[in-house]
């Protein structure tokens, strides 16, 4: 599972490691979120381009997004088969360019939000995949999906799930659709090595995306540790309560 990122490398770093031509300038983000616009690397016309798509892929054949669930994973098991992302896989590959991504692991009282960061410090490109959808009225919508992997060693103690991260020899790869084919690019759909990333626990703001800034991916005190969990305590009887009220009804839809 892959819900929430981090991008903070300067521009014109990231440029330089992705080696594309726009020159893009953007503040770092502590927060990225689902259905909010994510720097994309993508092949076109044998160049690389930084293009701005939305988190949350929706496939072309799609005729009301409405009526569609949000697809911001895409599982590296069932990319080459599943209609929703078999032909993004054949033609659309990209990569998300990160420093960093969140994960919560469930523990006995709640799910705790922890910072996952590569051991090296370095940028990272998820391995992604795009689509371009059309509506009815010739409107279009580029959109991306993160590819997951089973995670193993320590992380999968963390989470049974890790995004597929792309090593930089291998970006030309998985980016040339025309011609590495699907069934060689999903070959470097790998689970991160054991000891590629560490991680370190955060503080529960991080669940609420209005929150934006270099605090979150701070580690988590002791005593703000107690204090979120007494919190936590305390909301269960509530959340049931609000549950039983709300519907579903246009949860995680883009529009």
């Amino acid at each position: 599972m892959c819900g929430r990122y981090v991008i903070l490398s300067p521009p014109e770093a990231m440029r330089q490691v992705f080696g594309y031509a726009e020159q893009p300038n953007f503040p770092p983000r502590y927060n990225i979120a689902p259905t909010q616009p994510v720097p994309v690397v993508i092949l076109e016309n044998d160049a690389r381009r930084f293009r701005l798509m939305r988190w949350g892929l929706i496939p072309a054949w799609v005729k009301d997004p409405r009526q569609f669930a949000l697809l911001i994973n895409a599982r590296a098991e069932t990319v080459l088969d599943k209609p929703s992302f078999k032909n993004a896989m054949k033609r659309r590959r990209c990569l998300l360019p990160a420093d960093g991504y969140y994960e919560w692991h469930q523990s006995e009282e709640r799910k705790r939000p922890f910072f996952v960061r590569p051991g090296n410090g370095r940028l990272i490109a998820f391995a992604g995949l795009a689509e371009t959808w059309v509506g009815p009225n010739g409107e279009e919508l580029d959109t991306v999906a993160i590819v997951t992997v089973a995670a193993r060693g320590n992380l999968a103690t963390l989470h049974p799930r890790a995004p597929v991260t792309i090593a930089p020899a291998d970006h030309a790869r998985w980016l040339d659709g025309a011609a590495i084919e699907s069934e060689e690019a999903a070959l470097l759909l790998r689970a991160p090595e054991n000891g590629e990333f560490v991680w370190h626990e955060v503080s529960a703001r991080v669940n609420h995306v209005v929150h934006d800034d270099e605090q979150l991916i701070m580690p988590i005190s002791a005593e703000q540790l107690e204090s979120e969990a007494k919190q936590a305590a305390k909301k269960p009887a509530a959340r049931k309560a609000a549950s039983a009220t709300l519907s579903d009804d246009g949860q995680g839809s883009l529009f």
